[in-house]
């Protein structure tokens, strides 16, 4: 449709407008103070080398966090024993080993916990709680570690003062890294949409209580969104109208997320008792950060890493299991014993998916998808079993440890399946935001006939409540499933 393709164009130009104003540090007319001669030189020297990192997860912020607890680590040990050469029991090198170990350690916590994920440059939202986690964790895993080394990484009541001091150290940090970005970037410039009644008490809001914050545009119809933020060289958006997400989702929400451009949404008294958790205070109004990804990164590299230590731990159960399956096809139904077919994978990306074969040779002789029944005489009647335990799956290990698949997740479907349900069921593309998993909550909590919107309810609920808990819960629920040939 033209009116479709002109609007991804507009979308694809708007991104590269917007991206290329930033980059000009005339853009940053709001008053920003720069760093010293030399300072500037060195950012722009290493501006490109840093964006390709930053692509890839590396923040700043991670080395300075680094840096920080190893020094703390130092300077309680100085303060306890004194000089290096009078520190007890081992020798200094034992110590910095150690140390160094222990820093690792806190700062795969930390990002693994979220406190590097970007976050819009309007509002504050609470670092000591989740600080505070990712140093029990790191702690924790200190304990661990004692155990596989033998040794402690620091003297034990080192580690009880290194808790209680390192999720201030933490939010220390953030603190100085937004005043250093307020002071080299200036105020942000903000485009306000809604009524003109909301749009002036939230402009009043802001020029009461946010200094750093500065209105550069108004618009009452979101489609003007994306001019406005190009015309005012915007660096955030302010959604008023409570009702109006989907008039800006999936565009010109993604444009501007793409471009860097932060995207809040107000929140009335409503939305918020309906549990929300990431409400943050802006001029004195509640918004939630809008973004067109669900699950954040870090989230998905941490179940990335879940998959791979179960799959390596359980390889001397799975392998031969596998293994017995095959020859059993084999005997039963003859060749082929595994049977490829294209499903859709993360973010729309396509994969050749494996399982056992079941069902006779050219099951879909006409070309044609077809979804499999419960009692489809297709399938060979020595194998129903198989998939009555869902046993013809397990060559799916194979998907999950190439990373086209997770051990849990929504369940890959055929690409004209796919088209088909989006037609009828909106939002269904949302559920490929993680890789398809081998079971999900949909699987455990619905049936082999539940409807796709249904199951699209239960993989959105998946999407937003993701944890390593929910996941081993799954996997432990679907083992039940499994066992009582629950269909």
């Amino acid at each position: 449709m033209p009116g479709r393709g002109g609007r991804r164009c507009n979308s694809l130009g708007a991104v590269m407008a917007i991206t290329s104003h930033a980059s000009e540090p005339e853009s940053l007319t709001s008053t920003p103070r720069p760093f010293p001669a030399w300072a500037e030189w060195a950012v722009r020297l290493f501006s490109r080398p840093l964006t390709w990192l930053w692509g890839r997860g590396f923040r700043m912020l991670g080395l300075l966090d680094a840096v920080a607890l190893f020094a703390l680590m130092m300077t309680i040990n100085l303060v306890r024993f004194g000089l290096p050469s009078s520190w007890p029991t081992y020798p200094f090198s034992h110590y910095l080993v150690g140390f160094t170990i222990a820093t690792v350690i806190h700062a795969a916590a930390n990002y693994f916990t979220g406190l590097y994920e970007r976050e819009p440059r309007l509002g504050r939202r609470p670092w000591l709680p989740r600080a505070i986690i990712a140093t029990g964790i790191g702690v924790g895993v200190q304990g661990i570690a004692f155990v596989v080394l033998d040794r402690y990484l620091m003297p034990r009541w080192n580690l009880v003062v290194f808790l209680l001091l390192a999720s201030f150290v933490l939010v220390f940090n953030r603190g100085v890294s937004r005043r250093l970005a307020l002071r080299r970037q200036g105020p942000a410039r903000v485009v306000l949409a809604g009524d003109n009644e909301s749009m002036d008490r939230a402009a009043e809001h802001l020029a009461a209580t946010d200094r750093s914050a500065v209105v550069t545009g108004r618009v009452q119809r979101p489609h003007r969104l994306v001019d406005a933020v190009i015309d005012s060289e915007a660096t955030d958006v302010l959604l008023l109208d409570v009702t109006a997400f989907g008039s800006v989702y999936p565009e010109p929400l993604n444009s501007l997320e793409l471009a860097g451009v932060g995207f809040l949404q107000r929140v009335s008294a409503r939305e918020t008792l309906l549990g929300l958790r990431s409400v943050r205070e802006i001029g004195g109004m509640p918004f939630v950060a809008l973004r067109s990804h669900t699950v954040p990164a870090h989230k998905v590299r941490l179940k990335r890493v879940f998959d791979l230590v179960l799959i390596v731990a359980f390889a001397p159960i799975w392998v031969p299991l596998i293994a017995g399956l095959a020859l059993y096809v084999k005997l039963a139904a003859g060749g082929p014993v595994l049977y490829r077919q294209v499903r859709t994978g993360r973010n729309g990306s396509t994969f050749d998916c494996l399982k056992f074969r079941t069902m006779v040779h050219n099951a879909e002789e006409d070309g044609t998808a077809r979804l499999a029944t419960l009692d489809d005489d297709r399938i060979v009647p020595a194998l129903k079993w198989m998939r009555s335990m869902r046993a013809d799956e397990l060559p799916q290990l194979w998907n999950v440890l190439r990373g086209e698949m997770s051990l849990v997740g929504p369940r890959p479907e055929r690409p004209e399946l796919v088209a088909e349900i989006t037609k009828r069921v909106p939002g269904y593309i949302r559920r490929n935001e993680l890789p398809p998993g081998l079971t999900g909550l949909a699987q455990v909590e619905g049936r082999y006939g539940t409807d796709a919107e249904f199951k699209l309810g239960y993989d959105i609920q998946y999407l937003v409540n993701w944890s390593l808990v929910t996941d081993v819960q799954i996997l432990l629920r679907t083992v039940w499933v499994v066992l009582s040939r629950r269909v």
